[in-house]
């Protein structure tokens, strides 16, 4: 048997190592719900999980991915609450973005505890990026442009107004002391890709997103990222690039990457997923994938993360709150 064979069932034999995974096989069809369009961070979470799966024999078979944009991840929320329920065969790819509409209650007649929250398999600082011959060099030469004329510069994101590509600007330029943050100009783009297409071409100023998104362009060279959202710089060809906080605008922001599953499952259904999650998530394939893709470590799973939620969702609701976006 080759060594990359031999790797790959030693994996699979992790994967299903303990009582709570055994206790229950895979489900027959599995299904990923990507509430985005192709191209964004929840298709790229709901492709790589599938195909992670698939070469470590955890599910056989392909795994469906089906997107389902609109209303800032809504569409999806909705769609496994209301068609989905006792459905163990599906996941559903989450992040930051899910939480923040949650938060500014966004989906009506919904909230938090009408689904399962499974893991988190990772995280990614939000990125501020322009393209290669932008004329905005820095962080802070976009600042002091929109400090003096705020609507001079239009912004880009995937979330819709108030989301959190919008909401990261918002408190960008707050805590950079601009004044009329009502008057910053964002377009709603249905994912990064598309986004980013506007910037890239010219036809819009700034990138507003998640580093994943912005890795494709980044290493084709037509995007240059101007600032990175995270407590420290990153590593391997991403250190040169600047934090905020190192350009004198204190701000920070983690997107998570992870998923949930649909509502009234049985608790050992709800187990085999968290414990698959959780053994995925130590796997050298997935370390492998959250390095090329820019996801820095976090991982919650269960309870905690189920607390991890409800505990974003409260400050983000403070913050839309402090920000206008929400009474």
């Amino acid at each position: 048997m080759h060594v990359k064979s031999l790797k790959m069932v030693a994996a699979a034999a992790c994967l299903l190592s303990t009582s709570q995974v055994m206790a229950l096989e895979a489900p027959k069809r599995v299904e990923c719900i990507a509430p985005a369009g192709p191209g964004g961070g929840l298709d790229f979470i709901c492709r790589s999980i599938g195909k992670a799966l698939n070469d470590l024999g955890v599910v056989s078979g392909n795994i469906q991915v089906t997107n389902m944009p609109g209303g800032g991840h809504g569409v999806g929320y909705a769609h496994t609450v209301s068609k989905r329920k006792g459905d163990a065969g599906v996941f559903v790819a989450t992040s930051t973005g899910t939480t923040t509409r949650l938060a500014q209650n966004a989906y009506p007649g919904l909230d938090s505890s009408m689904v399962n929250w499974v893991a988190a398999m990772g995280a990614e600082p939000g990125v501020i990026a322009v393209r290669k011959d932008s004329p905005y060099q820095s962080l802070s030469e976009v600042l002091d442009v929109i400090g003096q004329n705020p609507g001079s510069v239009t912004f880009a994101g995937a979330s819709p107004l108030g989301g959190d590509d919008n909401l990261r600007v918002l408190l960008t330029a707050k805590r950079a002391g601009v004044d009329e943050l009502k008057d910053l100009r964002y377009l709603s783009f249905n994912n990064g890709g598309d986004a980013l297409v506007q910037v890239v071409g010219g036809h819009v100023d700034v990138f507003s997103g998640d580093l994943s998104e912005a890795m494709g362009f980044f290493d084709s060279g037509d995007l240059r990222i101007l600032a990175v959202l995270a407590d420290e710089r990153l590593d391997g060809k991403l250190a040169a690039i600047p934090t905020a906080r190192e350009q004198g605008v204190d701000v920070t922001w983690l997107n998570f990457r992870g998923v949930y599953v649909a509502p009234g499952i049985s608790d050992e259904q709800y187990n085999w997923w968290q414990q698959t999650f959780s053994n995925l998530y130590e796997t050298p394939e997935w370390k492998k994938i959250m390095q090329q893709n820019g996801l820095i470590p976090f991982h919650k799973t269960g309870a905690e993360f189920t607390d991890y939620v409800n505990a974003q969702i409260g400050e983000v609701r403070q913050l839309s709150q402090e920000l206008g976006i929400i009474k």
